[in-house]
């Protein structure tokens, strides 16, 4: 009689917890209360800026010794899933990719597969190379994001070069890499003390996506984030997994 009881328990706690989600999800989904609008200026905005990535190819990657590899690629995937995902212009652009650098990471190419549109170049400063910035007056916007390697060289020179041009810049810090710590991490002071704004690879795509009452992104984001979003994406599909066994029932030992 008490294992009964005890049974009849945990099934109305699911059912509740069951229910509460349901509400919790219903109540994003409906929320009357966001307003877009009183976001501030500075906040990214998909169809805001155009987005260039920089020579994320294997040459390169092989020297960069200030972030691990595996998590660079992690956070390169991120951002290019996210700005297919937001249809946000983006530049992708090679310097010498057949003859030394090599190919694209594969977490760009399965968003931006089509090599034709690569912008492959000799300068290392890709500001310099006239095809980018007609690139970047074509889409109409004033302000670009930035990831790339090495950022004390082929991020840096293009930030520092576009900003005297008069456009707004931003760089995706964590998807960038230098030849050590202190090179990556001076190139940014340098570029913060010269207007640049940093930011990271899932602050990109939160910042963007922004409200979850976006029924129409939101798997999308979530599963974007349960790929390369590490802890966060981990708990992600924990709670989701945990969610759809309680809805089953199935939660024997």
């Amino acid at each position: 009689m008490t294992q009964i009881k005890t049974i009849r328990t945990m099934k109305t706690v699911k059912l509740t917890f069951v229910f509460i989600l349901a509400l919790t999800l219903n109540a994003f989904a409906q929320n009357p209360n966001n307003d877009p609008r009183l976001a501030g200026k500075s906040l990214l905005d998909a169809d805001d800026h155009a987005l260039i990535l920089i020579d994320h190819e294997g040459q390169m990657a092989f020297a960069v010794q200030s972030i691990d590899i595996q998590t660079l690629r992690n956070n390169v995937g991120l951002v290019a899933g996210t700005a297919k995902l937001f249809n946000v212009n983006t530049i992708v652009t090679t310097v010498a990719e057949k003859s030394f650098s090599g190919p694209l990471f594969p977490e760009i190419k399965e968003y931006y597969g089509d090599m034709s549109k690569y912008i492959d170049r000799t300068t290392m400063n890709s500001w310099e190379d006239k095809r980018i910035v007609d690139a970047v007056k074509k889409t109409g916007k004033k302000r670009i994001v930035l990831a790339g390697l090495w950022t004390e060289i082929c991020v840096t020179l293009p930030a520092l070069s576009a900003l005297e041009d008069g456009y707004e810049v931003y760089v995706i810090t964590d998807a960038s890499g230098g030849v050590s710590k202190e090179a990556h991490d001076m190139a940014v002071a340098r570029m913060i003390q010269a207007g640049v704004v940093p930011i990271t690879s899932m602050q990109y795509l939160l910042e963007i996506h922004r409200d979850w009452a976006r029924a129409g992104k939101y798997v999308d984001v979530t599963n974007l984030a349960k790929r390369y979003g590490g802890a966060y994406g981990l708990g992600i599909d924990y709670i989701s997994t945990m969610n759809g066994w309680i809805k089953e029932g199935d939660t024997k030992h």
